[in-house]
């Protein structure tokens, strides 16, 4: 056991925890942050997804110890004073959901595309959402939605992330 300071959604939050714990582990299970779902436990379907130092991470697989000195975002960290960040409102818009599992990974996951490529294609959008799947196979919608989120901040410059 080890004393740690976490940085989530720019809220410090202090926790007695052994540092080989997941992070999804403490978000979901002791922080009581539960926009981030546990999907497989292996990496592999990036329902876990959150962003460290603004890189899209699969939650399940990053120790507590590995987040020491980083910024995490969550889902929960998206929203400014009720105004859903221009991806989430994007997602919304296109209706790139159905079950909703895995939309916070999907979101989490396109602002870090964003943030790398502003105005990606279509295949950029495709390869980098490649690890993030969704089982009611909404893809076209999120690709979509993607898109949408991308020409937002052409027209009003705005950071996808409210960052």
């Amino acid at each position: 056991m080890g004393d740690f300071l976490l940085n989530i959604n720019g809220a410090e939050h202090h926790l007695k925890a052994s540092g080989d714990e997941s992070l999804l582990s403490v978000l979901r299970n002791r922080l009581q942050l539960t926009g981030t779902k546990y999907g497989c436990g292996e990496g592999q379907c990036g329902a876990c997804t959150v962003l460290i130092d603004g890189v899209a991470t699969r939650s399940c697989q990053a120790t507590l110890a590995s987040t020491k000195g980083t910024r995490i975002t969550t889902i929960e960290g998206m929203e400014r004073n009720g105004v859903l960040s221009p991806v989430q409102q994007a997602f919304l818009d296109a209706g790139a959901f159905q079950c909703a599992y895995c939309t916070s990974g999907m979101i989490l996951s396109a602002i870090a595309l964003l943030k790398e490529h502003p105005h990606p294609t279509d295949e950029q959008i495709v390869e980098s959402m490649d690890g993030n799947i969704c089982r009611c196979g909404v893809y076209p919608r999120i690709v979509a939605a993607i898109k949408r989120a991308s020409q937002l901040s052409m027209k009003g410059g705005a950071d996808h992330a409210h960052g």
